[in-house]
């Protein structure tokens, strides 16, 4: 036997007392393509589908026309009754970021789709401060800019929504907007609990 055949037979050898007998794994333990998983049944696609008829039913937000605001614009606005010094600390960065939603480079009616549940959701986790990154355009017909005008439409339509306001240049600029929601009933009853537990 010449010396790289004995050699190579050495090392199956070896590797073979390393690892001792493999066996391979059952059809069931392996991962499969994306491409070859199980598909959903009827009843789950059904079931999908009448959760987002459902959310799509219950989405008041208007897709009428709207007036364009100017390119260039800080967005800010509050509900009757919030102190301008909220929306000022908003402005300034003073409140975390609690979730954000990114609707770059959407069309319109996704944009529309995906605020609605991400509102809703946010204040139903009890969420206060959240931002919308949605990209500005310089001309005032421009995509971006389109959507930033629907958007200043939208949050306002929202009673959670106490102020909205355009971003700080280091958070996005024009190109992202701070949302205030107001606190819902059940984070009120928490605070007013904890505050009484301080006071006795």
């Amino acid at each position: 036997m010449n010396q790289p055949l004995r050699d190579e037979l050495g090392d199956q050898m070896n590797f073979r007392a390393l690892v001792g007998d493999v066996k391979p794994l059952p059809p069931s333990n392996r991962a499969e393509p994306a491409s070859i998983r199980k598909k959903p049944s009827e009843a789950q696609l059904a079931r999908r589908e009448w959760a987002e008829e459902e959310l799509g039913a219950r989405n008041f937000l208007s897709d009428d026309f709207v007036d364009l605001l100017p390119p260039f614009d800080p967005m800010e606005y509050r509900r009757e009754g919030i102190q301008q010094g909220v929306v000022d600390k908003l402005k300034h960065g003073g409140y975390s970021v609690q979730s954000q939603l990114h609707l770059l480079r959407r069309p319109l009616s996704e944009c529309r789709r995906m605020l609605f549940p991400f509102i809703q959701e946010a204040y139903a986790h009890d969420l206060r401060s959240v931002l919308i990154i949605h990209g500005r355009g310089r001309e005032i017909d421009s995509p971006a800019n389109v959507l930033r005008s629907y958007l200043a439409k939208w949050l306002s339509q929202f009673e959670e929504v106490q102020a909205y306001v355009s971003a700080q240049p280091s958070e996005g600029g024009l190109g992202a907007t701070w949302v205030m929601l107001r606190k819902s009933d059940r984070a009120k009853a928490n605070n007013r609990e904890r505050q009484q537990k301080r006071r006795g």
